[in-house]
């Protein structure tokens, strides 16, 4: 079965763009990333705000509420400097329903609070669905007790990777991030691997390779 997108709800609807301007306003990036800006996003929608009074559900965990923003894009595959300065801007959970070629697809980090300074947010690394149709069925939002499960519910949703028993959402995306750093090194030593023309240089990278390998193993089981 392939990936849903989210029904939100009807009173949840909040449909307002969201100016560059503003996001540069709060976020002061760089000039280099507000060239991603303007070569990559054509707009965007503030297009959900999922909060107590709206959804009935109480904040909690750290989440007061989510916002679910719209992004129609000029290319296939977006940046994560645009994705990490909105973020910035807005001191909220975030999802973003990215719209490229008539599809769509989720995107969004795990976010949360600092432990050390709760002024101040930690966003971590970004995971998306693969694209969907306009026309595909959405499912609904799962059922939770606060606002705060019903975003690591979503999160995880959007994630895909079955956790751990008693794995905190926390810890299930920082295994991941290791797993998709473990993997990168993997590919860059087959590509070296590839190249070697020593014998005992290969040997040297191939067991390099193999103990990665392992240790990827450990992280997936």
């Amino acid at each position: 079965m392939g990936f849903k997108l989210f029904n939100y709800p009807q009173q949840a609807i909040f449909r307002k763009v969201l100016p560059k301007s503003k996001i540069y306003e709060f976020a002061k990036p760089s000039n280099a990333v507000k060239g991603l800006f303007v070569r990559q996003v054509e707009q965007i929608v503030w297009e959900y705000k999922l909060s107590p009074e709206i959804i009935n559900i109480p904040a909690g965990e750290g989440v007061e509420e989510i916002q679910v923003l719209k992004i129609q894009s000029k290319v296939p595959g977006i940046d994560y400097h645009v994705y990490q300065t909105i973020d910035e801007a807005i001191p909220s959970q975030i999802f973003y329903e990215v719209a490229y070629g008539g599809k769509l697809k989720l995107v969004a980090a795990y976010k949360r609070l600092s432990e050390v300074d709760s002024s101040k947010w930690v966003t971590g690394p970004y995971f998306e669905s693969g694209w969907v149709s306009y026309a595909d069925q959405r499912s609904e939002l799962p059922f939770s007790l606060n606002m705060g499960q019903l975003y690591s519910q979503m999160l995880r949703i959007l994630i895909g990777d079955k956790r751990r028993d008693g794995e905190t959402l926390k810890s299930q995306v920082e295994r991941l991030e290791i797993i998709r750093l473990k993997n990168n090194e993997i590919e860059k030593l087959k590509i070296k691997l590839r190249k070697e023309k020593q014998f005992n240089r290969k040997v040297e990278v191939n067991a390099q390779i193999k103990q990665l390998e392992s240790q990827l193993h450990l992280l997936l089981i």
